[in-house]
């Protein structure tokens, strides 16, 4: 037996239930993984809320790293022993775990597990958004909300290394000087600066062409007002909350704007996009352009505490679980 966290009903931190679980042998196509490090995102507390459902009860937890045990009929491309890492396959929080061989990519040397595990899902998402959704350019502004969390600190290094000027809002000094550390060349602390107006005074009254917006209901309007005209919104998570329904003419009102709800799910569907996206995303953290920040480590059965955490804004970087 081992053991993983698994939500029998949805509600708050409480509903995380660290338990003995059967994992068994692998099927065709799949393997079995003993999971070294765990990562933690937000989409997981969508999970365990039920604002993204999932049949219960569950385990949750989209993303890990760890060593491949056993491999199931058909599977060629993994050996036992070798190191792997995924996103976006639900059953994370776990000891060990049954996955798709066709999602698991190699950690290359010179990553570590904790590293690899704290990136995958992260790293992909800025991976898509500054190279797909809006491919960022040499000498333009962008904004970015939440510049100190996990996916924030990437993207803002990665923007910054492509050759845009960084604008990174927080909601504290500490986050502050993370961000600065982190690529950001401008930081606006919410909860004392009027953000619009900043972002307007930075940029010479014209706006910027694309707005990353990972929190959702509180920032979605002033984000549309920092975007120049035919700017792109590029809404791609809640943690305050679901933007609410509007009107598409606002977005006419605005500039003729754009408005995009992208998922990683979607931009890593394919192998070969998936291998690709994690190619650019080793590339980048090898060549020391991007570094991956843990701000904070918790053991697997303490995930109701790391959850209480991340939803209070405690928490900077990425965080890990341990097993």
């Amino acid at each position: 037996m081992t053991h993983a966290i698994r939500i029998h009903e949805t509600g708050g931190p409480e509903v995380l239930r660290y338990e003995e679980v059967h994992v068994g042998e692998p099927g065709p196509g799949r393997v079995r993984v003993r999971h070294t490090a765990i990562g933690l995102n937000f989409i997981d507390v969508y999970h365990r809320t039920g604002l993204y459902p999932l049949p219960l009860p569950s385990v949750i937890g989209q993303e890990a790293a760890g060593v491949v045990e056993a491999v199931g009929p058909g599977v060629t491309a993994l050996a036992v022993g070798d190191r792997v890492a995924y996103c976006g396959v639900v059953g994370a929080y776990a000891e060990q775990a049954l996955l798709p061989a066709d999602r698991l990519i190699r950690v290359p040397p010179g990553v570590s597990d904790e590293q690899a595990a704290a990136m995958m899902l992260k790293g992909l998402t800025a991976q898509y958004l500054v190279r797909r959704t809006h491919r960022v350019t040499p000498g333009e502004t962008i904004l970015v909300h939440a510049a100190a969390g996990g996916v924030g600190l990437i993207l803002c290094q990665w923007a910054k290394a492509l050759g845009a000027t960084v604008i990174g809002t927080v909601s504290s000094e500490d986050k502050a000087a993370l961000a600065r550390e982190n690529g950001c060349d401008h930081v606006i602390l919410y909860t004392h600066e009027p953000v619009v107006e900043r972002v307007r005074a930075l940029t010479g009254g014209e706006g910027v062409p694309v707005v990353y917006d990972a929190v959702g209901k509180d920032t979605f309007a002033a984000s549309l007002d920092c975007l120049r005209p035919l700017g792109l919104m590029v809404t791609y998570g809640n943690s305050s909350g679901p933007v609410p329904p509007l009107s598409p003419t606002i977005l006419g009102q605005k500039g003729s704007l754009f408005l995009t709800r992208p998922t990683l799910g979607t931009y890593i569907a394919r192998r070969a996009d998936l291998e690709a996206a994690a190619g650019e995303l080793f590339e980048v953290v090898a060549a020391g352009k991007v570094r991956i920040t843990i701000g904070q480590r918790y053991p697997l059965a303490e995930a109701a505490r790391a959850h209480r955490d991340l939803e209070a804004r405690k928490t900077t970087a990425s965080t890990i679980l341990l097993p």
